[in-house]
Formats: structure tokens, C-alpha cells, sequence
């Protein structure tokens, strides 16, 4: 399993693994706003349930046209939980605690708790996570508080609460993409999706106000286009990139999107929303590059040092002839 760059060999694999991680880089940071823009004058469960179930249905047509088989029983019970953490719990707790009127530096800065949650199931799971990946866990996640000076910390305790459980879902549902034996890479994501999906609209129409009787000449254009944004480049393209990244790459590089994502996202408030920057963030982009160059180099980094400066022999003297 190809774990980080080698920048001596860029073959394929390499290619594949870049061309991943920048589009989770990019496409994820923009969602938030997306993610607003669209809850304006959308029920935010039903809205998300309707995402990943339209998204599932076309990723199956395609697995389908693909010619991969449809999952086995045991397949369709582990896309349903992974499905239920990542596409239903996780996803309906970040647009309840963006409802519920989260700051979005609080919600910068508890994001980055994800990948630090993955690499503990991880490492308990038998998995070893380099120090150097640790050590850029921690320096993401102050680059990512610093960052979080730039926005609102206003909150309620339900927005608090959701906040913080939706990286732990997402993480769970990630390490168990990693453990579970599931069918082919579209028929998995489709499987997924729209059985998270489903729960996601079973919900929403149980206990949502106003999931049940949606005024759909209301919906503005606008909420319309975002959630067709949420629906294309944040579930079918972008999450397909991170579902590969977790069977392909370590767990801390996979997760290492939640560093970049709210850089991404401030400048898009910057640019679309009006925001204004303080000198805070020029302190947190070194330390979000740092952590990005500790777990993608580090293990590199390290073997270096140690053919540059070998450790001496027993009762060897410096310099000595």
C-alpha cells in the first residue's frame, strides 16, 4: 500500500494518489459554503438524505454498466454501516450544528479531529501510524485552531455537540471502509450512499419540521445549484477520491484533508462571502505546510537522517583513525 509520495518515482499509483488528494483538498473546502447556500431554503436532513440517495442510485447505474456484481449479504450489511456513519450520522451532524448557528472557526477547528480519531482506531486496530505522522496530526490541528481566530465562536450546546460528532462518526465509518470486505470500488460507494441516503430521508421525515411538506416553488435557484454542487463534485467525485485514498494510503494522509479544507474554505469567504483575514492566518499556513510535509515525507525524512548520522558503535570514539 503506497503510503506517501516518492518524489524519484512518479508512476502511476503516484499520479493517481495526487490527483486524489488535491481534489479532496479543494472540492471538500468548498462545501461548506455549499452546504449554506443550499440550506437557505432546504430542510438540512432532507436535503442530505436526498444528496446521497440521487448519488448512490447513478453510482450503481454505473457499477451496473461497469459490469461489477452486485454485493453479497455480508457486502450489503457493511455498506449499510458505513453508509449510516459517514453518508447519514456524520454528514446531518455537520448541517444540524451549521443550523444550529456553529461559528465557522469552531467548526474548522473540531474537523481536524477527525483524522487524529482515525489514526487512535487505527493504531488499536494493529495498524502503526509513524511519530512523524502524529507529530503532523498536532501541528494540523493548532494550524487549524489558529485558523479558527478568523471566524464566529458563538454556539449553542446542541451545535457543539453535533459538532464535535461528526468527525468521530466520519472517522468511524472511515476506519471501518478500511477493515470490512466490501464489493467493487462503485458498487461500494453506491451501496453505501443510498443506504445511508434512505436513513437520512427515513429521518427527515420522521422528525424534521417542514421535511413533509416542502414548498418547492420556494426553493431559490441558488440552494438548487449548490445542493446539485453537493450532489456531483462533493459526493460522486470527491468522496469516490476518499474512499480510494482509504484503501490505498495511510490513515493520517487520508485524513489530512481536514488541515487543508478550512485554508480552502476561508478563501472562499474571502472571495464570495466578504470576509476580511488577520494576520493570524499567516502564522497557521506554515503550520498546516509543515503537517502536510511531516506525514506525507516524514517517513522518508527520517531514514535519511539515519544513513546520513549512523548510530555509533559500542565504545567508538569521534574522529578516531
Amino acid at each position: 500500500m503506497p503510503s506517501i509520495f516518492n518524489p524519484n518515482r512518479l508512476d502511476r499509483q503516484t499520479l493517481r494518489l495526487g490527483a486524489a488528494l488535491i481534489t479532496v483538498y479543494l472540492v471538500w473546502g468548498t462545501t461548506y459554503f455549499a452546504l449554506d447556500v443550499a440550506m437557505q431554503t432546504l430542510p438540512p436532513v432532507l436535503m442530505n438524505g436526498a444528496r446521497f440517495v440521487l448519488a448512490g442510485v447513478l453510482m450503481l447505474v454505473i457499477a451496473r454498466w461497469q459490469g461489477q456484481a452486485w454485493p453479497s449479504a455480508a457486502q450489503w450489511r457493511a455498506s449499510a454501516l458505513i453508509g449510516g456513519l459517514m453518508a447519514f450520522a456524520a454528514m446531518a451532524l455537520v448541517v444540524l450544528a451549521q443550523q444550529a448557528g456553529i461559528g465557522s472557526g469552531l467548526m474548522a477547528t473540531v474537523v481536524t479531529t477527525m483524522p487524529m480519531w482515525l489514526a487512535l482506531w487505527t493504531r488499536w486496530g494493529g495498524e502503526r501510524v509513524p511519530l512523524t505522522s502524529w507529530v503532523g496530526l498536532v501541528l494540523g490541528a493548532a494550524g487549524a485552531l489558529l485558523l479558527a481566530l478568523e471566524g464566529d465562536f458563538s454556539t449553542t450546546l446542541a451545535g457543539t455537540l453535533c459538532a464535535f460528532g461528526a468527525p468521530l462518526a466520519w472517522s468511524l465509518g472511515s476506519y471501518a471502509s478500511r477493515r470490512l470486505t466490501l464489493p467493487a470500488p462503485a458498487m461500494a460507494s453506491g451501496a453505501q450512499w443510498l443506504l445511508g441516503g434512505l436513513l437520512g430521508l427515513a429521518v427527515a421525515w420522521l422528525w424534521e419540521p417542514g421535511a413533509r411538506a416542502v414548498a418547492w416553488s420556494e426553493v431559490s435557484l441558488a440552494s438548487g445549484l449548490a445542493w446539485l454542487y453537493l450532489v456531483v463534485m462533493g459526493t460522486m467525485v470527491t468522496l469516490n477520491a476518499y474512499l480510494w485514498l482509504l484503501k490505498n494510503t495511510t490513515a493520517a494522509l487520508a485524513g489530512s484533508y481536514s488541515f487543508v479544507n478550512p485554508v480552502v474554505a476561508l478563501c472562499v469567504g474571502v472571495l464570495l462571502g466578504g470576509e476580511r483575514l488577520t494576520g493570524w492566518v499567516f502564522v497557521a499556513m506554515p503550520l498546516i505546510g509543515l503537517a502536510l510535509a511531516l506525514i506525507l515525507y516524514g517517513r522518508e525524512a527520517m531514514q535519511l537522517a539515519r544513513s546520513l548520522w549512523p548510530s555509533r558503535q559500542p565504545g567508538s570514539v569521534t574522529g578516531a583513525r
